[in-house]
């Protein structure tokens, strides 16, 4: 049995030096529950990645964004499941068209405004306000155009507005379609390649669209070059806007590939504004035409009767 004299604190020197007198002594290490751990810096990533990631969304902090706005998916047929596609609020909406109107270079429209809640709500609305600003300016247009005149006779073309529709729709779902598929087919072939949702394409194409409902309404000035340049600058806008959303996801792909798809997306827009432009605003009244043409036949056949 130990006796006191035994029983003796004992100073040990620096522990440098013990290890080196015993190098097989085993030792714990005791930090003080107040001094902050010290992490050796990790390796630093490259430049170009970290911005492909800030353009594509391709971060960790977008994947914890997109699991906490997780919802409990309800099937296809219910009321439920639908009503999540126009669960948006008013401050998302206005922050979306902003940034459609004042795109930003260098700043994907998906990443900044998108991508945390994509939306229905904003497309349907703006299509469908621009389908009235569309028709019924083009009806004020041509009114305003013949106005004075006595063989012009105004009837109000209600076709318009069903045309329109037609024409509007079709380019927002159709063609964000087409482009969905074929970024899924290009990232079966190409792994880089980051291919966005249906949902997202659909979204950024409605709000794209914002910029012709002014646009339309400014269309009734009877001035044609009036007219171009204000499709001129609508075209830049809204065009930019796509080039910037979809080049990110396509500058992986073959150059060749990759600059066809932003001409053909962009082609496709100027074809939407400037055939609206055309045929709404540009055509001739065919009313105004019949009335003028039949006016001197009738004055023939006044004077052979007589």
């Amino acid at each position: 049995m130990a006796t006191v004299d035994d029983l003796q604190f004992e100073e040990f020197g620096d522990t440098t030096t013990s290890l080196a007198a015993n190098p097989d002594a085993t030792t714990i290490s005791i930090e003080d529950p107040g001094e902050t751990p010290k992490h050796k810096p990790g390796p630093l990533r490259g430049l170009g990645r970290e911005e492909d990631d800030e353009l594509l969304g391709n971060d960790d902090s977008d994947k914890t964004e997109l699991l906490a706005g997780q919802k409990k998916s309800s099937p296809f047929w219910t009321f439920e499941y639908y009503q999540t596609f126009f669960d948006v609020d008013t401050h998302q909406v206005f922050d979306r068209i902003k940034g459609s109107l004042l795109p930003i270079p260098g700043k994907n429209f998906v990443r900044l405004y998108v991508r945390s809640n994509p939306d229905l709500y904003g497309p349907f609305w703006i299509c469908a306000t621009l389908v009235f600003a569309i028709a019924i300016s083009g009806n004020l247009s041509n009114f305003l155009i013949h106005l004075g005149e006595k063989t012009y006779h105004y009837v109000p073309e209600f076709r318009k507005v069903s045309i329109a529709a037609t024409i509007i729709y079709a380019y927002a779902w159709l063609v964000p379609l087409a482009l969905w598929g074929f970024l899924v087919w290009r990232n079966s072939k190409v792994m880089n390649i980051v291919s966005y949702s249906f949902l997202e394409i659909v979204c950024v194409y409605g709000y794209s669209l914002f910029i012709y409902i002014p646009t339309a309404i400014l269309w009734i000035i009877p001035q044609k070059a009036v007219r171009w340049v204000l499709v001129m600058i609508a075209l830049a806008i809204s065009g930019s806007v796509l080039a910037m959303t979809f080049w990110p996801a396509v500058r992986e792909d073959n150059r060749r590939i990759a600059l066809a798809t932003i001409v053909t997306i962009v082609l496709l827009h100027m074809l939407l504004s400037v055939g609206c432009l055309a045929y709404f605003f540009d055509a001739p009244e065919m009313d105004h035409l019949l009335t003028s043409t039949a006016a001197p036949n009738q004055t023939v056949v006044a004077a052979k009767s007589s």
